[in-house]
């Protein structure tokens, strides 16, 4: 390592050892709850006050006992965030993490769409900006798709943005009609049916473990499909040792840090977003100090989405 390497580190880990000593003092003095989605680096999964999927995230945040919520995650979950407590501060630490996928679609996008088939349900995945949910009836998550549309009453569906999701949740309900957008997360979309059949030539007694928003191609060659949650309580009751992880890298550090003797392999190196890689244990810190990023929005856009939130979580 070079002297300016070394210099770097130091200051690094100078900053991450401060912040883990401070972090804790300015939750209590801004009376604040961090929330962290299983995809961020484990620095700042380890400072959370709660660690869950998108679901959970947004489950926390309605009920949170605070008077700020420090969301890391992307701007969608904060917004969310901010949608179900709107009497919180709700902050966001890195200010344009962002996620591809909810660019991909817009609120006229929702109204085309609507308008072409005035009879269906429309059902947003969380992964959408607060202006588009509030043009939706109803969320869900990768882990409750299913079930919600189950049990939307319309035989139709317009589902968005994703795709692949879309195409999953449509395979367990051939009784329904669904109409799909055709957005995608760039992390998932892109992971062949190659690296998946080179990974368990690699390893051929760990099961392949992935998310739904991958392509049906490479769901096909999947042993189980689940969300975040679902792959990490796979893992944690699984009598197993190896598993194939078709999820963001995270994932996969979680499993390493939390579960000992288990160990996970991750199928691609595609498998890693970098929005959500943005947010460090310095800016955690420096959102608690400063009050800053904060969402906000608009109060009518927030009653309107609001709507398609708690139908989800009532769901």
């Amino acid at each position: 390592m070079t002297s300016r390497a070394a210099a770097i580190a130091a200051t690094t880990m100078t900053i991450d050892n401060d912040a883990y000593a401070a972090i804790p003092r300015l939750k209590q003095e801004r009376r604040a709850i961090v929330l962290a989605h299983y995809y961020q680096v484990m620095d700042v999964q380890n400072c959370a006050d709660v660690v869950g999927d998108s679901f959970e995230l947004a489950r926390r945040a309605a009920r949170a006992d605070a008077e700020t919520i420090v969301l890391c995650g992307v701007r969608f979950m904060a917004e969310s965030a901010k949608i179900l407590a709107p009497d919180k501060r709700v902050l966001l630490p890195v200010p344009d993490a962002g996620c591809p996928m909810a660019d991909m679609v817009t609120p006229e996008d929702v109204r085309a769409l609507r308008a072409a088939h005035p009879n269906a349900a429309v059902m947003c995945y969380v992964n959408t900006s607060a202006a588009v949910k509030a043009e939706c009836d109803i969320c869900c998550t990768s882990s409750s798709a299913t079930r919600i549309a189950r049990a939307v009453p319309q035989d139709e569906i317009i589902f968005l943005p994703d795709q692949n999701l879309g195409a999953y949740t449509a395979r367990q309900i051939p009784e329904k009609k669904f109409i799909l957008f055709d957005g995608y997360c760039p992390v998932h979309h892109f992971v062949t049916v190659d690296e998946v059949r080179a990974a368990k030539q690699a390893r051929p007694d760990a099961p392949v473990l992935v998310h739904p928003e991958c392509t049906p191609e490479v769901l096909a060659l999947a042993d189980f499909i689940g969300s975040t949650a679902q792959i990490l309580a796979y893992v944690e009751k699984s009598s197993g040792s190896e598993f194939l992880i078709g999820t963001e890298r995270g994932v996969c550090e979680r499993i390493a840090q939390t579960m000992p003797g288990k160990r996970p392999y991750l199928i691609s190196n595609r498998l890693v977003c970098p929005n959500m890689r943005k947010t460090s244990l310095s800016d955690v810190l420096y959102a608690l100090e400063n009050g800053v990023y904060e969402i906000t929005l608009e109060k009518g856009l927030m009653d309107a989405a609001r709507r398609s939130l708690e139908a989800m979580i009532g769901a």
